[in-house]
């Protein structure tokens, strides 16, 4: 199948996949050729992965948006993404650092700098 990942600034990765794993506001969903036609809203702080027909994954951290599920195949809008080897860890650690000390006013913040770990493989 066909998967597009689009963010709002870029297009992040195109190409033929056999499975696409994501997290929506319903819970995790998995995505292979043949699936139902499907729209969900994405988790506002999700790791999505691609796993491509020539045995690569593309792993990326996503920030709201959209997944959009058809009979030609999957597109991923989303509000922002990086892709996991993008993301500057030691960055990310430290604005979950200052997000933790903000209280709730850190909250969606510590969320975004968690998922940018867990799309890095370096979640804590």
């Amino acid at each position: 199948m066909t998967v597009d990942l689009v963010a709002v600034e870029r297009k992040i990765w195109s190409g033929q996949a056999s499975f696409v794993l994501a997290r929506t506001t319903e819970g995790e969903v998995g995505i292979m050729p043949g699936h139902e036609p499907t729209l969900a809203q994405l988790d506002s702080a999700a790791v999505v992965r691609v796993d491509g027909t020539d045995g690569s994954k593309t792993t990326l951290a996503v920030h709201g948006g959209f997944l959009h599920v058809t009979a030609e195949g999957v597109t991923v809008l989303a509000e922002f993404a990086e892709l996991a080897d993008e993301i500057d860890v030691s960055r990310a650690r430290d604005a979950l650092r200052r997000a933790e000390g903000e209280g709730a006013e850190g909250t969606a913040a510590a969320e975004r700098a968690n998922v940018r770990l867990r799309a890095a493989g370096a979640a804590e």
